[in-house]
């Protein structure tokens, strides 16, 4: 049963954040991080694991994220990073798998910078963040929405959104979600810095990419991959930036099978098997 609760961290050069996590299901652990998207993005995804695997999937709203508040001291991935290592220790869970997609990618890829031994592993689900000559971060705030389908999905004629369906408070959401965004990414979405400070991460990391992904393409994603000390790179066919909603039963396998590979106690077997 998935329950939402609200935390009241208090986080090093930050200060008092809030935070609304949704915590679901029994099993291995996994901290799951959404994209610009916002939350409903990992959301489905979220409910696949806990439904066909012994997973508890933890799932936080990145603060200006889904209409919650923002304090102006939280301004950066980095400082994102240091909220949920803060979160970690509050719900004092150890092994944890984090698994970040687009920005979550790169909330993940700072938070295995930082270190913590409540970490066991990290998966890169099409990862912004870094800077990759001649592979540039396609610049996001200019593409309209339909754009942003087509530069995003393989098949983006399944999810094309029409803004003027959209009603006042999913247009306030939208608008929150792109400005806060802007914040914490900046216009860029990378820092010039992160690729080098990837060589600190000493936990087993997997990064997945979607061979279709023309936000950051795949070989900005083998180039995360080779920064991380023995890193694995997997390429998903016929899919895009965000997997998780085009193909999510195509990501599950790896992500799970490499938190099964790297877990310190044996998880649970599929609850589809016997």
């Amino acid at each position: 049963m998935s329950t939402e609760t609200k935390y009241s961290l208090v986080v090093e050069g930050v200060g008092r954040v809030e935070v609304t996590v949704s915590d679901s299901g029994d099993g291995h652990p996994f901290l799951l991080l959404h994209g610009g998207a916002g939350p409903q993005s990992v959301a489905g995804f979220a409910d696949l694991m806990i439904s066909t695997r012994h997973a508890r999937v933890i799932t936080p709203t990145h603060p200006g994220f889904g209409a919650t508040p923002r304090p102006d001291g939280l301004d950066s991935m980095a400082g994102l990073a240091r909220v949920y290592l803060a979160l970690l220790d509050q719900l004092d869970v150890h092994d944890v798998t984090v698994v970040g997609n687009s920005i979550g990618g790169w909330i993940a890829a700072e938070m295995a910078v930082l270190g913590s031994p409540r970490i066991g592993s990290v998966v890169l689900v099409d990862a912004a963040g870094i800077e990759v000559d001649s592979h540039p971060i396609v610049d996001f705030f200019s593409l309209t929405l339909d754009q942003v389908a087509e530069f995003s999905y393989h098949d983006p004629d399944r999810f094309r959104i029409d803004p003027t369906t959209m009603s006042e408070a999913q247009r306030a959401v939208f608008a929150g979600n792109r400005s806060s965004l802007a914040v914490y990414g900046g216009q860029a979405m990378g820092d010039p810095t992160l690729r080098g400070r990837l060589a600190r991460i000493s936990i087993p990391a997997l990064v997945i990419w979607g061979d279709s992904d023309q936000i950051v393409d795949q070989d900005y994603g083998r180039a995360y991959a080779a920064a991380i000390p023995g890193a694995a790179f997997v390429l998903l066919a016929n899919t895009g930036h965000v997997p998780q909603l085009e193909t999510p039963e195509q990501l599950l396998t790896p992500v799970w099978d490499f938190a099964v590979a790297n877990a310190t106690e044996l998880p649970l077997p599929s609850r589809s098997e016997p």
